[in-house]
């Protein structure tokens, strides 16, 4: 996992984002307390972090915790990166991922988007 997180998750690699994940990719979110699924592709998920880029530049990502079990895998990090106004945003997420053969199926996402908000 660490290795998506490296080059995917990172935007430093995103073409690797094929051999992470599988075609769709089940992705159980939460944002204002409203938890909702969607589906991604690799493609899919290529453009958020190209979303996130835009957003914050080349941003540095820094796994803080990672503990595997089997088939599910928690991953905590922080995010570091800049506003057009050159101003250091700080996000705070966590998610456990659903692995099979090899590859993210599923995952649950949680972001700190209040403190995201509060650094705004």
């Amino acid at each position: 996992m660490s290795a998506f997180f490296e080059n995917v998750r990172s935007g430093k690699n995103l073409q690797a984002a094929y051999e992470f994940m599988h075609e769709q990719v089940i992705a159980h979110q939460v944002q204002s307390e409203n938890e909702y699924t969607i589906t991604r592709s690799p493609k899919d998920y290529i453009e958020h972090v190209e979303e996130m880029q835009e957003l914050y530049g080349q941003f540095e990502l820094v796994i803080q915790e990672i503990i595997a079990d089997e088939h599910k895998v928690y991953v905590r990090w922080k995010q570091i990166g800049k506003t057009d106004k050159n101003k250091t945003i700080i996000q705070i997420a966590s998610a456990v991922y659903l692995v099979e053969k090899g590859k993210i199926a599923e995952y649950w996402i949680q972001i700190d988007r209040k403190g995201i908000e509060n650094q705004s």
